[in-house]
């Protein structure tokens, strides 16, 4: 069969008039929707391919694992275009989303950020938290430490476009994240904010404060307004970090 297809060139014209014989003009919108929501490339993985597609480690629901893989589900489109480029160029490594990101056009890093983007975040913790470490909710001056409620709010939500939610990231993964800003493994953040306090830590701080924002249940993330728009975010350093401490320490 294969043979002969090959050697009958002619019965290609031929194939494409059968399929579309009586159907009248080929209507391809239902194709367009479904990519320009990012859908497409969350599950073929765009340019990376079918083994660096976005479901096989972070879920059809962008819930993640619960383990080490970070949810998606509901974060800022320009956080998550933010990261995925410092993927791509180096300031934030890791082997796997660097080969993922790099093998990414511009517009799938964009699509498949606004497709987690606009899925609902449900929280599946329970509502009651741990008593709260001084230092995520004040901080601590005199080391020079702000409090990370500043940045990532009271209930995790995240506060700001730039300033990502904590509610419903695994405690490993956070924790995970800490040490690698120890180590500029990530150097996304403009101004080094998370660097400068992951390096004032100790390890038993950012193990608590890791294990207590990973309890907290946050909120569904509201719809951005016109004025936060990705194109504004972008031009904004912040965008792919933590903004500026709202109260310095000192």
């Amino acid at each position: 069969m294969m043979r002969c297809f090959s050697r009958s060139p002619d019965l290609r014209p031929v194939l494409l008039l059968a399929m579309t014989a009586g159907c009248g003009s080929y209507d391809n919108r239902g194709l367009e929707q479904f990519a320009s929501t990012g859908q497409l490339v969350a599950l073929s993985g765009g340019g990376a391919g079918a083994q660096g597609a976005c479901l096989t480690c972070h879920g059809v629901d962008g819930g993640g694992d619960g383990t080490a893989v970070p949810r998606l589900a509901g974060l800022g489109a320009g956080y998550m275009v933010a990261q995925l480029d410092a993927y791509a160029d180096g300031r934030r490594q890791h082997p796997q989303m660097q080969a993922i990101a790099e093998r990414m056009t511009r517009r799938q890093r964009l699509l498949v950020s606004d497709y987690y983007a606009a899925l609902p975040y449900r929280s599946k913790v329970e509502m009651s938290s741990p008593a709260a470490p001084l230092l995520y909710t004040k901080g601590d001056p005199e080391r020079g430490l702000p409090s990370c409620a500043s940045c990532h709010g009271l209930s995790g939500e995240g506060v700001g476009s730039g300033n990502p939610p904590l509610a419903g990231q695994p405690a490993a993964y956070l924790a995970d994240q800490l040490h690698r800003w120890r180590l500029s493994l990530r150097r996304s953040d403009a101004r080094n904010v998370m660097q400068q306090i992951s390096l004032k830590l100790t390890a038993e701080e950012a193990r608590t404060l890791s294990d207590y924002a990973a309890s907290l249940s946050g909120y569904p993330p509201n719809r951005e307004p016109p004025a936060a728009s990705r194109a504004a975010r972008h031009a904004d350093p912040r965008n792919d970090a933590s903004r500026p401490p709202l109260h310095e320490g000192g």
